[in-house]
């Protein structure tokens, strides 16, 4: 990917990748930085295999995801997804999840996230 390749073209081969749950790998930096998941804990999951893990179990959760609405400025961006969940007790819901990005030298190098955490809990047998 070349350092030429925009904010907004970047998260759109994300998105596009990540609805499918492929191909969306390529343009994450390989020191990429994830916070999110459990807003208790600050500090970032670091590097790009680390965020692979985090997407493989989240995965499992979400059946479609779309990008309703995306803000871009410069390297920066918020982009709210939506996505239809379905949880192992067999609750299904749909919710959105506020994403805030940075790219980095054509690729995107973080991202934070904020959801409603307290379903979750209620819905993943521990």
């Amino acid at each position: 990917m070349e350092n030429s390749t925009s904010t907004q073209q970047l998260l759109e081969i994300y998105y596009n990748g990540f609805a499918k749950k492929e191909g969306w790998e390529q343009v994450i930096s390989d020191d990429f930085r994830f916070i999110g998941g459990d807003m208790t804990k600050s500090a970032p999951a670091v590097g790009k295999a680390a965020y692979i893990e985090v997407i493989k179990r989240f995965s499992r959760a979400f059946k479609t995801m779309r990008v309703k609405e995306m803000i871009v400025d410069g390297e920066n961006a918020c982009v709210i997804g939506n996505y239809d969940f379905i949880f192992p007790n067999g609750a299904s819901i749909n919710g959105d999840v506020a994403e805030i990005w940075k790219a980095k030298n054509g690729k995107l190098d973080s991202l934070t996230i904020f959801f409603d955490t307290l379903t979750f809990d209620r819905n993943i047998p521990k």
